[in-house]
């Protein structure tokens, strides 16, 4: 079937839509209709909220919201909100805070919270004019004409923190940035900073042609490519740890020794090769992205900033890193990331309420500390999981319910797969071979005949 353009579709009602849709992609199958229907919101006022949140809404999109309790941090106890689809990631920072709650816990320690927008322009003219006009009047009069965008975040104690003139032209003939420095307090500040570079423009712009000090050419030769923030904020970072001394870490039969040794150089491991540090980081951002998720912030920014931090030194590599010192084993990450408390879905979100409500209020630095914990917490998990009893006992367990629920599975037989695979590994095809014999038939497919 050919598919046809649609015009004026985003006029068209979340009925008219979701008609279009059905008529145009599945083939007419009213019954699709009623399965975008069932997740519509009963309040129509909360179903209204969420349609806004995004363009051309015909239903919401369900992930679970969890909660990984017994995390010691800065010896307050806290559960962290986690929004995730992945089995066993809520488990697996369950499980490892738990550990570490009897090892002293976790602590956080912000490091720096600058964060950073650019100028991007062109400019074919001599650079010590520009550079000395830039430090002689420009820079001045580049705060001075925000000063009513910087108003209330310098009531808070924010703003704008430093403006530098960077020369790229060595790798773009003509190009230069406007870099600019930034607090934003509490808010994650993508407009403060966007609307502060759209004036930086505007403001170059106009001194640089009022200065008599620069030909015609160059006045021409000034073009303003793009203004935007920054979301690699290597100077907005948190750092979360744990520490204890090597002998509380003995796991079953391995001894605290082997223990420290079998971890260490698989972080190593991921430190040295990216292959492996790709999947390391994936690890982190599983429980990173829960808390960004489930509090309403960005996790497209964060993913980008941390997997481009993790490459910093010209090779990718691990976030995480430990040492063992004078007989403590400390573990730690070192975390960039942006986050905010106030503005974006943090005041409207039902749930992002309820999940910074449960996190006690906090502030953005303190976000940034429970963001970092989650991420360290599953990897300490994982490579647990790794070094002594293998990844995919415990993966599969969680993947199970999967499985079941896939197959329509009864709560009865449910319950006997969890009985039956208490001391067996978890694995698909023994899932299946062991419900057609429990079902009395040959394959799935003469289930879902029946």
């Amino acid at each position: 079937m050919k598919h046809q353009a649609v015009e004026g579709f985003s006029k068209l009602s979340k009925e008219g839509k979701i008609e279009w849709v059905v008529n145009e992609y599945l083939n007419g199958d009213t019954s699709t209709i009623e399965i975008l229907k069932q997740y519509w919101n009963d309040d129509a006022d909360l179903q209204k909220l969420h349609d806004e949140f995004s363009e051309n809404t015909v239903s919401n999109f369900y992930m679970p919201f969890g909660l990984a309790p017994n995390f010691l941090i800065n010896n307050e106890l806290y559960a962290i909100p986690m929004a995730v689809e992945e089995s066993s990631v809520v488990a697996a920072a369950s499980k490892a805070a738990k550990f570490w709650q009897t090892r002293g816990g976790f602590k956080t320690t912000i490091l720096s919270t600058t964060k950073l927008g650019h100028v991007h322009f062109m400019y074919e003219g001599d650079f010590e004019k520009l550079n000395t006009a830039f430090e002689n009047t420009i820079k001045a009069k580049l705060v001075e004409e925000t000063n009513d965008i910087t108003k209330n975040m310098r009531a808070r104690n924010g703003g704008i923190l430093n403006l530098e003139l960077i020369n790229k032209t060595a790798d773009l003939a003509n190009y230069y940035q406007i870099k600019g420095s930034f607090e934003t307090v509490d808010s994650m500040g993508a407009n403060f900073i966007n609307s502060c570079l759209e004036q930086f423009a505007k403001t170059l712009k106009n001194e640089i042609d009022a200065d008599d000090n620069f030909t015609q050419e160059e006045k021409d030769s000034l073009q303003i490519v793009m203004c935007i923030l920054s979301n690699y904020t290597p100077d907005c970072i948190v750092r979360a740890e744990v520490s204890c001394p090597i002998e509380q870490l003995a796991e079953g039969e391995v001894t605290a020794e082997e223990f420290v040794e079998k971890f260490s150089r698989a972080v190593r491991i991921a430190e040295i090769e990216p292959y492996r540090a790709t999947t390391h980081n994936k690890g982190i951002m599983n429980g990173v992205d829960s808390v960004v998720i489930a509090t309403g912030n960005d996790f497209r920014a964060v993913e980008a900033c941390a997997h481009t931090y993790a490459a910093k030194d010209g090779q990718y590599s691990s976030l995480t890193h430990c040492e063992v010192k004078d007989g403590i084993f400390r573990f730690w990450i070192d975390l960039p990331t942006a986050l905010g408390t106030i503005g974006g879905l943090t005041a409207l979100h039902p749930l992002v309420k309820l999940a910074l409500g449960i996190l006690g209020k906090p502030n953005s630095k303190e976000l940034m500390g429970f963001a970092a914990v989650a991420g360290l917490a599953q990897n300490f998990a994982a490579l647990r999981s790794l070094v002594t009893t293998g990844i995919q006992k415990g993966h599969m367990k969680m993947h199970l319910m999967n499985i079941l629920n896939q197959l329509e599975a009864t709560e009865e037989e449910k319950q006997f797969f969890v009985n039956y695979f208490k001391d067996k590994t978890v694995t698909h095809h023994t899932v299946i071979d062991e419900f057609c014999r429990l079902r009395g038939v040959t394959s799935v497919e003469e289930i879902k005949k029946n």
